[in-house]
């Protein structure tokens, strides 16, 4: 997903062996050149090549050392346009680490600095996309793990927004896949299935191989959570293995994460802890920390669905969801983790507890209350005082 909003993906043997290797050798050669020759815009333009190559194979720790690397030239010239590149560069860098508040420092600083009309040209120079609508789209992803659904939603709108005003094809290419992350993580999924169709259609028109599929990968999870059965989950898991094929890994352990949930639900609990385990091992391998939390939790709950006797197991898991949670300060995942533990400790009895828990991190919240995670914590929390009185 480079920064999430990568241009015209090239076929897939751009990213793999000798073409790969090529690219990055000539952007190695390129910035050792700029440097040499005491450039700094070209330096600049150099670096945020290597920046987008290494984040669009999904190695988050390069990718936000060259990020830096990007704040610190353009900070030195005091450029305002490349000062507004390096921070689109880094919102992601920081957002796929789970960084969210620093995504939402370079979000708003990217934004602060954006003008429409003087930096217009800067979509056909980096990345091909808005660096205003990244910004936005990015921002928009970072307030929903910071615990603000709504504000992440208007961030959303705003950016698909500007990308459609701006009448530039790319961009709104590129911020489709956001809306749909920030949807699905809302639970809205009618309006998620609108934006999973246009993706599909736009990215089709655009030439974006890696849009199209990413696209397709999440028609067929709505389709498994819709619809279940066998034939559903061998079409989700085909999606993912086309998407991976495109070479960007990013997405990849998110991917998976889907999968576990649509497995949950078709109670294919030793398939889903597969996926989990799959998706950690993305993770790691690629330094991806967004959804860290979110795989525990995931756990814990497939654990239990295997087997209800395995308590014990699952609220390891479910504390150390929240503990990952909490690190991040992602309110988001810390509610939905507090869910399942509470929901655990209900069965068990333990009623005190989960009220106090649940009642902390909701009470923590001041908006969003439409949003599914927020009704369904809500809704046994009064269950669980009511029984208490």
């Amino acid at each position: 997903m480079s920064c999430g909003c990568s241009s015209r993906s090239a076929p897939r043997s751009r990213w793999h062996g000798d073409s790969a290797r090529r690219k990055s050798r000539e952007r190695t050669r390129a910035r050792a050149l700029s440097e040499e020759l005491g450039e700094p815009i070209e330096l600049f333009q150099a670096l945020w090549g290597l920046w987008l190559h290494t984040a669009g194979r999904g190695r988050n720790g390069k990718a936000r050392l060259f990020g830096e690397e990007l704040l610190a030239v353009a900070e030195r010239l005091g450029d305002r346009a490349l000062l507004l590149e390096a921070h689109h560069a880094m919102s992601p860098s920081t957002l796929w680490t789970g960084e969210s508040e620093a995504t939402r420092r370079h979000g708003e600083t990217g934004m602060a600095l954006y003008d429409r009309e003087a930096h217009a040209s800067l979509a056909f120079l980096y990345g091909g996309h808005d660096p205003g609508v990244c910004c936005r789209m990015h921002l928009g992803m970072a307030l929903w793990f910071l615990g603000y659904p709504k504000s992440a939603l208007e961030r959303s709108r705003s950016g698909l927004a500007l990308a459609r005003d701006l009448g530039h094809l790319g961009s709104t290419v590129s911020a489709l896949p956001f809306a749909m992350l920030i949807h699905q993580l809302r639970g809205d999924r009618a309006i998620l299935h609108e934006l999973v169709e246009s993706l599909i259609t736009l990215s089709t028109e655009h030439g974006s191989p890696q849009w199209l599929l990413f696209g397709k990968a999440f028609a067929a999870w709505f389709q498994a959570e819709q619809e279940g059965g066998e034939a559903a989950i061998a079409r989700l898991r085909g999606a993912i293995a086309e998407y991976r094929a495109t070479g960007n890994e990013l997405c990849v352990p998110m991917l998976f994460s889907l999968l576990a949930t649509a497995l949950l639900k078709n109670g294919a609990a030793d398939e889903g802890l597969d996926a989990i385990a799959d998706a950690q091992a993305m993770a790691d391998a690629t330094g991806t920390r967004l959804w860290d939390s979110e795989y525990h939790r995931l756990k814990g709950e497939l654990l239990l669905a295997r087997d209800p006797a395995a308590g014990q197991e699952a609220e390891i898991a479910f504390r150390q969801a929240i503990e990952i949670a909490r690190g991040q300060s992602a309110k988001s995942w810390e509610l939905r983790a507090a869910v399942s533990l509470g929901r655990l400790w209900q069965r068990q009895g333990k009623r005190q507890e989960a009220a106090r828990l649940l009642a902390e991190i909701h009470g923590w919240f001041t908006e969003g209350f439409d949003t599914v995670d927020l009704m369904e914590a809500k809704s046994l929390l009064d269950r669980l005082s009511a029984a208490s009185t």
